[in-house]
C-alpha cells in the first residue's frame, strides 16, 4: 500500500511539474513570463533608471503619462509610457520593419483595432519583427500569425496580474 501511495504521489508531481512547464513556455497563449521590475516611481521618458529586464519593456521604471490606446504606424512610443498602459492591464503591439511593412502593419493593425486597450507601435532594433507585450510578458516572433496575437491579446488583457489592470488610465 505504501508504495502504491508513492508512486501515485510521484506520477501526480511529475504530471503537475509538466503541466507547469507547459504553461509558462506555451507560445502563442502567454508568451514568457518576465520577473516584475521595480514600478513604485514614475520616471520622465528618457530620464536614466536601471536596464528593463526585456525589450520592450513588460515592467519597471514608467512615466506618469500613458499613451492614448490606439494604432501608432509611424510614432514609436517610449518603453517609460508603454509601461505605466501596461500596469493598467493594457497591450502592447510593436513591428520592426527595415524599409517598410504596410501589409504587416496592416494585418497587425487589424487585430490592434477590435481591442480597446491596445498600443501599435513601430518599435526598431528589436531582435523580431514582432512582439506583444503585457505586464511582465513578452512574445516575439517573426511571422504574422493572427491566433498567435489574438490569444496573446486575450490571454492577458485587463489582467488581474498587472497592478492596475482593472482600472482606466
Amino acid at each position: 500500500m505504501a508504495l502504491g501511495l508513492l508512486t501515485t504521489l510521484a506520477i501526480v508531481a511529475f504530471t503537475a511539474a509538466a503541466c507547469a512547464d507547459n504553461a509558462s513556455d506555451t507560445p502563442g497563449a502567454q508568451g514568457k513570463n518576465f520577473a516584475v521590475q521595480p514600478f513604485s516611481v514614475h520616471v520622465q521618458p528618457g530620464e536614466s533608471h536601471p536596464p528593463y529586464n526585456t525589450m520592450p519593456a513588460t515592467s519597471g521604471w514608467h512615466s506618469g503619462a500613458v499613451a492614448r490606446w490606439g494604432i501608432y504606424e509611424d510614432t514609436r512610443i517610449p518603453d517609460e509610457v508603454l509601461v505605466h498602459n501596461l500596469e493598467h492591464g493594457g497591450i502592447g503591439i510593436h513591428f520592426d520593419c527595415d524599409g517598410g511593412c504596410p501589409g504587416l502593419i496592416g494585418e497587425l493593425a487589424e487585430i490592434a483595432g477590435r481591442y480597446d486597450k491596445v498600443v501599435m507601435s513601430p518599435y526598431p532594433d528589436m531582435d523580431s519583427r514582432i512582439a506583444l507585450t503585457a505586464w511582465t510578458f513578452l512574445d516575439a516572433f517573426d511571422e504574422f500569425d493572427e491566433e498567435r496575437v489574438r490569444a496573446f491579446i486575450e490571454a492577458h488583457i485587463s489582467s488581474p496580474t498587472a497592478p492596475e489592470g482593472s482600472l482606466p488610465p
